[in-house]
């Protein structure tokens, strides 16, 4: 592969779940069912049926069936209430604040900038979040033409502030019932892991919801040359072990991202220009960027037989 090349790793839906339909039908046809079948297991056996036969399946599309589309929006709400918020949230190191100290003519600048329609506020770091400011609010003192406030404080609102472990469909009833669009999302210790949006949720369901704000898909990981990778510590370990090496992904350590790998090797934060090695694979993690607190670049070289050996 020439330099350059760059992977998502991400799997299809559609391949989950014709993986999961045929593991459902090997148990039926050799253990047969000890129950009898739920309402989800019929839908989910209706759809697969129906979409056997290619040829069937767009006839019916013609006569009003269901299209393909909603048979997929319909297996996705099959589905959602297994999802936890952590996996849908907004990660903690994308999340766009702004310091409740900053001055209105800044707070312009943020929403103007990034193009969100609501931005979290804190107070000195994330982990004290204080509240959210609505666009609409900033925007009607641009309207009418008032002075700009000397402060945020009038602009404020009360955030929602959700557990990791909550699940997406005690959520989105939670936020349709309380008319909340926006939830902060904390972790164990009260810190904040992320942030989940209504949209977020809506898009398990419907797919990807994009609009002229949103920026082209981010690659996370690009080869260099054969023997070396280059990826951003927020890259998941089951995208880079189906695109590079599936061994990058065997860890005992309940850790989801590159970035987490290297923080377990370490056994804390590594320093830019450290070089580590993950066992397992045998791959080496050179650190590229980094602060106190994280680290944002990885490059990886892949494993070089005589180093292996005397490993072993």
């Amino acid at each position: 592969m020439s330099e350059g090349d760059s992977f998502s790793g991400a799997k299809t839906a559609t391949d989950d779940d014709s993986d999961g339909r045929i593991w459902q039908r090997l148990k039926t046809m050799f253990f047969g069912r000890n129950h009898e079948p739920t309402l989800r297991e019929q839908l989910e056996e209706a759809i697969a049926e129906h979409e056997e036969d290619d040829e069937e399946s767009r006839q019916s599309d013609q006569d009003g069936d269901l299209t393909a589309v909603e048979r997929t929006m319909l297996r996705n709400l099959l589905h959602f209430s297994e999802h936890r918020v952590d996996d849908v949230m907004v990660p903690r190191s994308d999340i766009i604040a702004i310091d409740e100290s900053a001055s209105f003519a800044e707070c312009v600048a943020s929403f103007a900038e990034h193009g969100h329609s609501r931005l979290p506020v804190y107070c000195e770091t994330l982990d004290r979040i204080t509240g959210m400011i609505h666009i609409k609010d900033i925007f009607a003192v641009l309207a009418e033409g008032r002075e700009a406030p000397k402060s945020l404080e009038a602009f404020i609102r009360q955030p929602r502030f959700v557990p990791q472990n909550m699940s997406v469909l005690a959520l989105l009833d939670e936020m349709r019932r309380t008319r909340t669009h926006l939830a902060i999302v904390l972790d164990e210790y009260s810190g904040t892991e992320g942030l989940v949006t209504i949209e977020d949720l809506v898009e398990e369901i419907v797919g990807e919801i994009e609009d002229e704000h949103d920026d082209e898909p981010e690659t996370l990981f690009t080869q260099l040359s054969p023997e070396m990778w280059e990826a951003d510590a927020r890259a998941e370990l089951d995208d880079l072990a189906e695109a590079i090496d599936p061994k990058l992904a065997l860890i005992d350590e309940d850790v989801d991202t590159l970035g987490g790998l290297a923080f377990v090797i370490a056994g804390q934060v590594p320093n830019v220009g450290q070089m580590l090695r993950h066992e397992a694979s045998g791959w080496r993690l050179e650190i590229l960027e980094a602060d106190e607190k994280r680290v944002t670049k990885i490059r990886l070289f892949a494993p070089v037989p005589d180093l292996d050996e005397e490993g072993e």
